[in-house]
């Protein structure tokens, strides 16, 4: 009997694009957005529900807040240091 296992046995349970932590509050978000829009037509549940969605989307264990964090960092937090000396020494 052959099993197969997948590659990377410690990696977080995902589902689509998402961690399973993400989808289930994904979901209550937009259990209580559809209320609140249903109750009192304040969209702006909605909104933060897709946003939430949106930046937690996941490619290769990094999700697109963690890439928008990295940029900030790389471009405007953290200086850079460049050191030009010719080609000879």
């Amino acid at each position: 009997m052959e099993y197969l296992y997948p590659d990377n046995l410690k990696a977080k349970a995902t589902l689509w694009l998402w961690e399973l932590r993400d989808i289930g509050i994904i979901a209550i978000g937009l259990l209580v957005s559809v209320f609140a829009l249903s109750q009192t037509g304040l969209l702006l549940p909605v909104v933060i529900t897709a946003v939430y969605a949106f930046l937690s989307i996941r490619f290769e264990d990094v999700s697109i807040l963690d890439f928008i964090k990295y940029a900030v960092a790389f471009f405007f937090i953290k200086p850079q240091t460049y050191d030009w000396r010719s080609v000879d020494e």
